[in-house]
């Protein structure tokens, strides 16, 4: 009867699968390894069983397997080859390669509809799996951080005492989406190993008068702070209540969400509109102080409210026409922006600079290169530049994706500060638009963590407590932090070679990897700071 069994037809076929097992393959993601060493595993458990039938175990004729119960001792099988198995770590003095450092972010605007939700009034699980899909494809690009646009125009992309729920959730100002888009997108990020940098827009009214707006809405609650521009209605920034308004929105996010960062764009005045001038009578040099000092008190405040807050500003990418010498531009953003953002710079007003580059890397007038030299030699904190991923194939420039691959390479080259860079915008990735996504598996080919902040707290945290242990052909990862960490980078060596291979929130309660013979843990905190390496190898 066992001559039917239709397993025993297949173990030619199974036999020659498993007896070379595969070398772990870094370009899957951990979800099809597992699923891949999963069917290898039930596979050799076919063999096994397959295999005593072959050497003659005849269950109806043998005497000791006729007083058992065949499945009994199938069970008894399985657990001692499991027992056989198993495989244990101890302290090794090796010392891993150094862990790669580079913020790799992407914008996800709001406004318009532009990256998601992709459309008003889509219901609370669509909108939900729609991130859900944007985080998980950042993450398998080995991405660290989102800039998620809360504030589009004095409106709320989260629950809000202040201000209005945003039309972009629902179609309707002031209507709930029936959830809590930032906290949502806070939990699903961190447990990808993911920075939420809350963005926003701090005097941008509205984009369209015409709109029609909730009864809390700025316009109707204190319409004299408010100016209208051409088809947009603006928060005067010479208005201290405009001013005091914004810093309170931004704190009340600072304090209730469990955000990594604090974003603002580069709107402080509106982009010029044909002849039109700003109705507030007053100088450039004027709006330039009113914007300097909202600046600095964001900074001071976000600070003392939780210091491990990135602050970071993504102003227009040419500070002035004309610098560095040889530069272009149609529009002063010093002048006409009240952007001074180089002195924002110098001054340590913000923890990153990302001003716009979204030029080409030729000609020179407008080089990216050029100005990001520039940019990197005004002061000691970051500058990581925004690439304009979303014109690739565009008709501005039709640009190809090795633009954008050769700009990022250029980013980690320039200046002598920590590396990093910001994609306009995220849909660009997620949609692999002129085939970007597919080239940044070369660019991106190992986790990165986000840089440190020296300049706020270099007190390392303490080395994590760590186990671990051989399952079949998986190392199972148990950390324990301390109090002061965020996150745990975890370095592999398989094959006699060492890869980054994931970084988890310390939340996790064990690690999966591929099996190595050796692993390293690293622990960080909120500001970037990195522990000693726990080394751990195979008995």
């Amino acid at each position: 009867m066992r001559r039917d069994i239709g397993t025993h037809t297949r173990v030619p076929q199974v036999r020659s699968e498993i007896q070379q097992p595969p070398e772990p393959d870094f370009s899957l993601s951990l979800s099809e390894w597992e699923r891949q060493r999963t069917r290898i595993r039930r596979r050799a458990t076919l063999l096994q069983i397959s295999s005593r039938f072959d050497q003659g175990e005849n269950l109806q004729t043998t005497a000791w397997q006729g007083s058992l119960c065949p499945m009994i001792r199938l069970v008894a099988f399985l657990f001692s080859m499991a027992l056989a198995s198993a495989q244990s770590y101890s302290p090794v003095a090796e010392a891993p390669p150094a862990i790669a450092r580079e913020f790799r972010g992407a914008w996800i605007a709001s406004i318009y509809n532009l990256d998601w939700p992709s459309a008003p009034g889509l219901s609370a699980s669509s909108q939900q799996a729609e991130l859900r899909g944007i985080l998980d494809k950042l993450n398998a690009l080995k991405m660290n951080a989102v800039i998620f646009q809360v504030r589009p125009q004095c409106d709320a992309v989260y629950a809000s005492n202040i201000e209005p729920w945003s039309a972009s959730l629902t179609g309707t100002m002031g209507r709930s989406p029936g959830y809590d888009p930032l906290s949502f997108c806070i939990k699903e990020a961190h447990a990808r190993g993911i920075e939420v940098h809350a963005w926003f827009n701090p005097f941008r009214a509205l984009a369209n008068s015409s709109a029609p707006v909730a009864s809390n809405h700025i316009t109707r609650i204190l319409p004299q702070i408010t100016k209208k521009y051409g088809s947009m209605t603006w928060c005067d920034p010479a208005s201290e209540q405009t001013r005091d308004r914004a810093l309170a929105v931004i704190l009340d996010v600072v304090k209730r969400y469990d955000i990594d960062g604090v974003h603002l764009d580069d709107y402080f005045y509106p982009y010029p509109t044909g002849n039109l001038t700003f109705p507030d009578g007053k100088s450039p040099a004027q709006r330039r102080a009113y914007v300097d000092g909202f600046v600095a008190s964001l900074y001071a405040s976000v600070k003392n409210q939780k210091s491990y807050v990135r602050v970071g500003i993504s102003p227009f990418g040419i500070w002035r026409p004309g610098v560095p010498a040889g530069i272009e531009a149609g529009l002063d953003g010093f002048e006409q922006l009240a952007g001074d953002s180089r002195k924002w710079l110098k001054n340590g007003w913000l923890d990153y600079l990302a001003p716009q580059l979204y030029w080409r890397i030729s000609p020179q007038k407008q080089s990216f290169p050029l100005l990001l030299d520039w940019w990197r030699q005004q002061g000691s904190r970051p500058v990581w530049p925004g690439i304009a991923t979303a014109r690739i194939g565009g008709s501005e420039d039709k640009r190809s994706a090795s633009e954008i691959t050769n700009q990022i390479d250029l980013s980690r080259k320039i200046g002598k500060n920590w590396n990093g860079h910001i994609h306009w915008s995220a849909k660009s990735l997620v949609r692999n638009q002129g085939g970007i996504a597919t080239k940044l598996a070369s660019t991106y080919t190992q986790p990165a963590a986000i840089p440190p902040m020296p300049w706020l707290s270099s007190k390392a945290p303490s080395a994590p407590g760590v186990s671990a242990s051989v399952k079949g052909d998986s190392t199972i990862i148990t950390c324990t932090p301390d109090r002061s960490t965020a996150k745990f980078a975890i370095q592999a060596k398989i094959s006699g070679s060492w890869r980054t291979v994931k970084i988890a929130p310390s939340s996790s309660a064990s690690i999966t990897i591929p099996k190595a013979t050796t692993i390293a843990v690293t622990a960080f905190d909120r500001f970037g700071n990195a522990s000693a390496p726990k080394v751990l190898g195979l008995r």
